[in-house]
């Protein structure tokens, strides 16, 4: 089993990585728990509920399965209060737990009713795609969308710990693995150019689930997301470089309507889109945006954006919570494994859009 610490002043936890953690999920529990949620969606239930409902039953303390619908388009305040009046109904309390048992919209609304009810109560993370586990799991980002940004409502609630069972990758889509991929690929670009070269050699072992590939990958993803958010727990600063390719990809996701692209795949188009913009403001050179865009291509990701209109996109970073009076931020590459917060002149940023986009575009 792989173990990797996360120390931050909202709390310390470990995440541990290997297979068949799902059925170990009771050593997550803290001793004084009084009841257990099982926060999850349908489709997630249908493979797992009731094993992980069996391995936390094993803690001895009642566990109250709470059903939210499946997908980005139900991250909203109407679904969040679904898993509030279960635990009202049920009589949960400040000692009570919640598990979050699925990818990151889960995750994030679960992790947000942990923060907000009774003013704050524990959580686990269990995430059951690759985007989750190397991203939204880690860090203690909770929220929901609203219909104007995508995350601008939420809270920083470290959960008690983070199970991964690298096992349950193998019921994934292929499009769900390629996704979660585009967010492996950009702690290479944003904090490790060895890992960048890494991922480009083992490119084709990741997407074919090569379990000794995954499990670095994951391992390191975590590692580095750890050492980020051990510094900057409210992205004060450091943390915001681990949003490469997000002002552009929640661009895409807000433009098309949440759902309609996965966001690994929107980030993996931003990325490409934000190394572009990196040659022409912060001195990539052109030969690094191509390794950029060969890497998003190779692990199955769009490399071109759908036309959403120039004016629409800008206007939609301007919601990005990164911008500052404003004035959009991004992050920017001066070179493959460091990366900066700038703001961009608006004519290299529509240069860019114009070079990027393409009526209807769904893939590369």
């Amino acid at each position: 089993m792989t173990v990797v610490d996360v120390d931050t002043p909202g709390g310390r936890y470990p995440i541990r990585i290997a297979p068949g953690r799902l059925d170990r999920l009771a050593e997550s529990i803290p001793a004084n728990a009084t009841a257990v949620g099982l926060v999850t969606n349908p489709t997630v239930a249908a493979l797992y509920g009731q094993r992980a409902e069996a391995a936390l039953q094993a803690h001895g303390r009642r566990v109250v399965r709470i059903e939210l619908p499946d997908g980005e388009a139900h991250k909203d305040w109407q679904t969040l209060n679904r898993i509030f009046d279960a635990l009202l109904a049920q009589r949960f309390d400040r000692k009570s737990v919640l598990v979050a048992l699925g990818g990151g919209v889960i995750g994030d609304m679960c992790g947000f009713a942990a923060a907000t009810y009774m003013r704050g109560i524990r959580f686990v993370q269990v995430p059951t795609t690759l985007l989750a586990q190397v991203d939204s799991s880690v860090g203690g980002k909770t929220g929901i969308n609203h219909p104007l940004g995508k995350n601008m409502v939420g809270a920083f609630h470290q959960p008690v710990a983070v199970e991964i069972d690298t096992d349950v990758l193998r019921t994934l889509p292929a499009r769900e693995i390629s996704a979660g991929l585009a967010e492996v690929i950009k702690y290479g670009l944003i904090l490790d150019a060895d890992f960048f070269a890494w991922c480009e050699a083992n490119a084709a072992a990741l997407r074919a689930l090569d379990p000794q590939a995954l499990r670095y990958a994951i391992g390191r993803s975590c590692e580095l997301k750890a050492h980020v958010v051990s510094q900057d727990e409210r992205e004060a600063g450091l943390r915001a470089v681990l949003n490469l390719g997000h002002t552009f990809g929640h661009a895409i996701e807000a433009g098309l309507g949440y759902g309609q692209w996965l966001h690994g795949e929107a980030v993996g188009c931003g990325m490409v889109q934000a190394a572009e913009l990196s040659a022409d403001v912060a001195g990539l050179p052109r030969s690094e945006v191509e390794r950029v865009r060969a890497l998003v291509r190779a692990i199955g990701c769009p490399t071109v954006s759908p036309d959403l209109g120039a004016d629409r996109c800008l206007a939609l970073m301007r919601v990005d919570k990164k911008a500052e009076g404003g004035e959009i931020r991004f992050v920017l590459l001066p070179e493959i494994g460091r990366a900066v917060t700038a703001p961009a002149p608006e004519p290299a940023v529509r240069a860019v859009l114009a070079r990027t986009t393409e009526p209807a575009a769904a893939s590369a």
